[in-house]
């Protein structure tokens, strides 16, 4: 896998609204825990809780808003490589060679770059969710697929 300048891209593509909900998720669960570690002293419940215990509930908040915010690192970058895929972990280039076709079947919740033997990439940088904006990049996408496979039959 070779990395390109961010110059050398034709299309980027992120998800909209995806980032929205994971950076709030992520703020109300650290807010939530942080609250919940200042309470643990506040009254007796029978429990002794101990200043190390408030750190470690605020602790945890931090972890799992971290985990939450993995969410917004989807993104599709195109150009005459093929196709960058950066989903929730780890990114892939996937050669214009190995692309067999760039569909969003119905009732998915993201789309797909289908490669050969009915292998696919999930493509979660193109949401339902975002509606319009995700007809836009599928169209980019496919404009990009059309100039670069000329040879694969455009829907």
């Amino acid at each position: 896998m070779t990395a390109q300048p961010d110059g050398e891209w034709d299309a980027q593509i992120r998800p909209h609204l995806t980032p929205y909900f994971a950076y709030t998720a992520a703020f109300v669960l650290v807010a939530a825990h942080v609250a919940i570690g200042l309470l643990l002293k506040i009254k007796s419940s029978g429990v002794v809780f101990q200043t190390a215990d408030q750190v470690a509930m605020a602790g945890l908040g931090v972890v799992l808003a971290g985990l939450v915010l993995l969410f917004a690192r989807p993104r599709l970058r195109v150009g005459p490589a093929g196709l960058s895929v950066r989903n929730v972990l780890g990114d892939r280039l996937v050669p214009w060679a190995d692309v067999v076709d760039v569909s969003f079947p119905a009732g998915a919740r993201w789309a797909r770059i289908d490669l050969p033997d009915d292998e696919y990439i999930p493509l979660m940088a193109i949401q339902a969710v975002d509606k319009e904006r995700a007809v836009d990049a599928m169209d980019t996408v496919r404009n990009l697929l059309s100039r670069y496979r000329p040879d694969l039959a455009t829907h």
